[in-house]
């Protein structure tokens, strides 16, 4: 499975929900290439926000990546694009190029058993408690995520993730 995580300037969320995807799929034993992405270009090659370091460093997760830009490539290199929020997820299939590409694309609190389909609000013009409170909501849906991506069904139900 290849999934990429995807957020507006790939410094805040979606370096983080990269971590926890990465680490809750290994844990539900999902072979798994993650990575993350921004709509955006305004950070491209700089590391993840030393907010979202410090949040991921206390839940004993590193961040070493540097942002990047989605790319219409990336459609065909990942089977699903998870989007922090409505907004990403529409630049995102507006990007795809065809309907089956832009089907990729989800929301990552789909798998928020709490607040299923809702936004991952961006932390950045905040403190330290949006930084926390972002974690924990990709935690819970990554964990969802990776269940649902272990069940014994999904491989042959892959179109549902």
């Amino acid at each position: 499975m290849r999934v990429l995580a995807l957020c507006l300037g790939n410094i805040c969320r979606s370096p983080v929900a990269e971590a926890l995807l990465r680490r809750e799929l290994a844990a539900a034993g999902v072979e798994a290439v993650v990575d993350s992405a921004g709509t955006g270009d305004w950070h491209v090659g700089r590391p993840a926000d030393p907010r979202s370091i410090d949040v991921a460093r206390r839940h004993g997760l590193r961040l070493n990546g540097k942002a990047r830009q989605l790319l219409r490539r990336d459609f065909a290199d990942y089977d699903v694009i998870l989007a922090m929020d409505s907004q990403n997820a529409a630049e995102a299939r507006a990007l795809a190029g065809t309907p089956g590409a832009a089907s990729r694309v989800r929301l990552m609190r789909d798998f928020d058993p709490i607040a299923p389909g809702a936004d991952v609000p961006d932390p950045y013009m905040g403190g330290k408690a949006g930084f926390e409170s972002m974690f924990e909501m990709l935690e819970r849906s990554a964990k969802e995520f990776a269940r649902q991506a272990a069940a014994p069904e999904a491989e042959a139900q892959a179109d549902r993730i």
